[in-house]
């Protein structure tokens, strides 16, 4: 997981308008995807991308620009959506406990101006469904539950920011601070947070990345002693205890979204092992270092079994054949995990890794993403692919995105 709040799933731990009038037409209008989505009519294949924002990694540019600039910079990404022929973007709107829209319960973010809870004088979350739908893409709010800063100096943050107005409900932890997922107020308060902009915007689906518990730091204790003593009393163990605290969250958060709005759907992305066959016989063919279920007491396999979310986009951030972790073995397990669940299943793909020099020789290869989809077609319960990020996605690292598209308009 890299501190851009989406997995490198690493073993240690992971003219465009004009342009694509054509493809929209197409495609499904805005109006059509709309109602196709909330009216149960079968739905596109997904083709999305994640746009990030903590760390500035996709947009904006840089911290500052004006209300103008970001704007500009955020609709020429989602006009590169659509000209890459993809159909949603992913965009991250909670990035570090704060808003990319005015919220009443945190601040606005810092990777706009520079400043957590300075106004950018603009409503990014709300421009970006507006723009978005009117694209003919379907636009789904990604948040972050738990991470509150990447520091742990809570004099940082806004003086009215709640992790300062209740410093018992964060926790430092490997350079950063969190919020303590062992409280129940903590649970019911990120809940409130983020179920705001369900209210509020005509979003297409709630999705979270790989963050719960956060990733193991060596020789680190994650610092819940206190809400374990208080809580835990009735699990077997810490793990079961947390692996619960993480189960309450994602039931209770599936729950309330329907309730608020029936059609907006909820999703996750975890990182790409629930647990390996040599610790679970129910586990994948791999041998990665970090396990969900263990590490970060996220039981995605249950998730889908218990159709607590609706779709679930595993972070396969390996190339085929790579030994620990190998994407066709992985793309396998995953379509027998969600069989006969109604969970839709959509493959993360590491778009940023094409051509990367520190990446496996797999990775040199152009068509490593489209050999991808040639194995993903194979496999019926597969419904797509969103590929990480918007960045490159742009910058068409080796060529791999052109390929993707040219695929993708042969598809039609």
């Amino acid at each position: 997981m890299r501190d851009t709040g989406h997995g490198v799933g690493r073993l240690g731990r992971r003219g465009f308008v004009t342009a694509a009038a054509g493809v929209v037409a197409s495609a499904l209008t805005a109006d059509a995807a709309t109602a196709a989505a909330r009216h149960g009519a079968p739905r596109r294949e997904m083709r999305g991308m994640w746009l990030a924002t903590v760390a500035n990694r996709d947009w904006p540019a840089t911290r500052g620009l004006t209300a103008a600039r970001q704007r500009a910079g955020l609709l020429k990404h989602l006009d590169a959506a659509v000209a890459r022929r993809l159909n949603a973007v992913i965009f991250q709107v909670r990035p570090t406990a704060d808003a990319l829209w005015p919220s009443p319960y945190e601040p606005w973010a810092e990777c706009l101006t520079g400043t957590q809870g300075k106004d950018p004088g603009w409503d990014p979350l709300g421009t970006a469904v507006r723009e978005a739908h009117a694209r003919g893409l379907e636009l789904h709010a990604w948040f972050n539950p738990y991470r509150v800063a990447n520091h742990t100096d809570r004099s940082r943050l806004t003086r009215t920011h709640p992790a300062r107005v209740h410093p018992g409900w964060a926790v430092p932890y490997g350079g950063k601070l969190y919020y303590n997922p062992g409280l129940p107020e903590v649970r019911r308060f990120v809940q409130d947070a983020m179920l705001d902009a369900v209210r509020r915007y005509d979003i297409d689906a709630v999705h979270w990345d790989d963050y719960f518990y956060p990733y193991p730091v060596a020789g680190k204790s994650f610092g819940d002693d206190a809400a374990y003593a208080r809580y835990g009393g009735r699990f077997r163990d810490r793990a079961a205890w947390r692996r619960d605290n993480t189960d309450r969250l994602v039931r209770e958060t599936g729950a309330r979204i329907k309730k608020i709005k029936k059609h907006v759907r909820f999703g996750v992305s975890p990182f790409g092992v629930w647990r390996n066959a040599a610790t679970d016989p129910a586990g994948s063919d791999s041998r990665a270092g970090v396990q969900t279920y263990d590490d970060l007491h996220a039981d995605t396999r249950k998730w889908v079994r218990e159709g607590w979310i609706d779709y679930i986009v595993p972070q396969l951030y390996w190339n085929i054949g790579f030994p620990a972790a190998d994407y066709a073995k992985l793309v396998r397990w995953w379509d027998g995990v969600v069989r006969g669940t109604g969970v839709d299943l959509y493959i993360g793909e590491a778009l940023y890794k094409a051509g990367a020099r520190a990446q496996p020789k797999g990775w040199q290869n152009p068509a490593e993403l489209s050999r991808h989809l040639d194995l993903c077609a194979k496999y019926p319960a597969v419904k797509g692919n969103i590929y990480f990020a918007a960045k490159e996605i742009a910058s068409d690292p080796l060529g791999a995105v052109s390929m993707i598209a040219e695929r993708y308009r042969r598809q039609g």
